[in-house]
């Protein structure tokens, strides 16, 4: 255990600490729950929107859905035997997480509305500010702020000047009608082919702007019959099993190869996607539009049963052809073709590196958190930050993102958090964080795997950083679970 020269902290260590979540998403709950479980009294969930739900309370776009199976995107400790489908839509999935926080009473830990601007830390404890004036202070703060969620779009030319409705998928207005209109997408992510896929046979045009094209993994989303979920009420380790065999074939059929560019399973992967286009895309230029010129999970895997079909269908049209502008009437491409458009929807993803910011986040020393990363986000193990004590981050910077379940990383995460939590608790020590040595000794050796991983393999995707490398957990799926089942302490300053 690293032991700090500098001077104590005047205040004496909190024996039952106060504890700031900020969020309630997904790991927001999760922490709440596990919180109270751990036997801590004093914490409060502050969440910036009027309700929870996270990622899933803000995309609520036509064909949503999950891109994991159902029974592995649930909580270990709340398994759901009335999912309807493999891969559940958004909105069942929305009313899981607040069905959960339900019974477990996490709503009343919550403080809704309240967006945390300011967090500095000073003589032991943070103090937050909200964008509304509310002042509040706590031993830790845990970071249950999420990826997905801060709209990127483009800056297109004259992109105000569009005359019909345009906005992010993930600010869908659920008042507007789709029927007989005219629809542009631009983007081809999991978002733009599920809502390709919803909306083909549904409006009077259907037009896709490809800037690269995806490769598109099949699944079928088959229905849980009532029998089935009456079969899981009543045996609950049904779903354990399922649960375990999924587990399973994400991570030693996919999640532990990503780190081998040279794996043979990838191969297969590869080959499954190619048979997929080949065999479900009739006409062979749109076929060739349709192939990417890399290596199937260089990018985040899609996985969809129906594009293919949506793609073909009348209504829909794929143009390739770089967006030159956007006019009133739609957009003009760099061949001069206008694409007339009634409405514009912009599936262009997220700013992934945001992570707790546009907050600003003072630790110990003066380090402010933008400057520390202002070459781009990175935590040890992806929780701890040096210099900036008792702030824990969960599915955060370094984090395993590829097409796994995020609920299984940050359980596994919150479980390591607690074990940080615990010296303070016990009174050994009143500041945790990870040492600069063991950052910059962590981060060396995750460069230098990242290069090895399929995302390295020549594509331009979410997950590399300003440099061109990933960012994601660079090991197996494996190594995480033995990382994440305790700390090193040696690799922590406590003070």
């Amino acid at each position: 255990m690293a032991l700090s020269s500098s001077p104590p902290v005047p205040k004496p260590p909190a024996l039952s600490p106060r504890v700031i979540v900020i969020g309630a998403g997904m790991s927001g709950i999760l922490s709440a729950i596990k919180l109270k479980e751990a036997g801590f009294d004093d914490y409060v969930v502050y969440e910036k929107a009027d309700r929870l739900g996270g990622t899933w309370r803000e995309n609520t776009y036509p064909g949503i859905a999950c891109d994991v199976p159902s029974h592995f995107y649930s909580y270990s400790f709340a398994l759901n035997p009335e999912w309807t489908q493999r891969f559940s839509p958004g909105a069942e999935i929305q009313t899981y997480f607040e069905q959960v926080a339900r019974r477990y009473g996490v709503e009343e830990r919550i403080q809704y509305g309240k967006q945390i601007t300011h967090c500095a830390f000073s003589e032991g404890r943070w103090q937050i500010e909200t964008h509304d004036g509310l002042q509040d202070e706590a031993e830790f703060i845990i970071a249950a702020t999420g990826v997905l969620h801060h709209p990127s779009i483009p800056d297109f030319p004259d992109r105000e000047s569009f005359a019909g409705a345009a906005f992010h998928s993930a600010r869908w207005d659920p008042a507007l009608s789709l029927r007989d209109k005219r629809v542009g997408i631009i983007g081809t992510g999991s978002s733009a082919i599920q809502i390709v896929s919803a909306l083909a046979d549904r409006v009077q045009s259907l037009t896709l702007f490809q800037r690269t094209a995806q490769w598109i993994a099949p699944a079928e989303n088959p229905l849980y019959e009532e029998s089935e979920r009456a079969h899981f009420r009543a045996h609950p380790e049904a779903m354990q099993e399922i649960r375990a065999e999924i587990a399973k074939g994400m991570t030693d059929g996919f999640a532990n190869v990503l780190v081998d560019a040279a794996s043979p399973v990838l191969q297969l992967v590869h080959d499954n996607c190619v048979a997929n286009l080949e065999d479900n895309v009739r006409d062979p230029e749109l076929r060739e539009k349709l192939r990417p010129d890399y290596r199937a999970a260089c990018k985040r895997l899609v996985i969809s049963p129906n594009f293919y079909e949506a793609i073909q269908h009348p209504n829909s049209r794929l143009v390739t052809e770089g967006i030159e502008r956007i006019e009133a009437e739609g957009v003009r491409t760099q061949d001069g073709s206008l694409h007339e458009l009634d409405v514009l929807i912009f599936a262009t993803g997220f700013q992934v590196d945001s992570f707790v910011r546009p907050m600003k986040v003072e630790g110990r020393n003066g380090a402010v958190l933008d400057s520390v990363w202002k070459d781009g986000p990175t935590a040890y193990m992806a929780i701890s930050v040096p210099n900036f004590p008792n702030f824990f981050l969960l599915n955060g910077p370094n984090s395993p993102v590829g097409n796994f379940s995020l609920i299984d990383v940050a359980e596994r995460q919150f479980e390591y958090v607690l074990q940080l939590l615990e010296p303070v608790r016990s009174g050994k020590a009143s500041e945790v964080s990870a040492s600069p040595q063991a950052m910059a000794a962590f981060d060396l050796q995750r460069r230098e795997a990242a290069r090895k991983t399929i995302w390295n393999s020549g594509c331009k995707s979410w997950y590399l950083d300003s440099e061109g490398l990933p960012t994601a957990w660079p090991w197996t799926y494996d190594r995480f679970r033995e990382e994440m089942s305790g700390p090193r302490l040696e690799d922590y300053e406590m003070r």
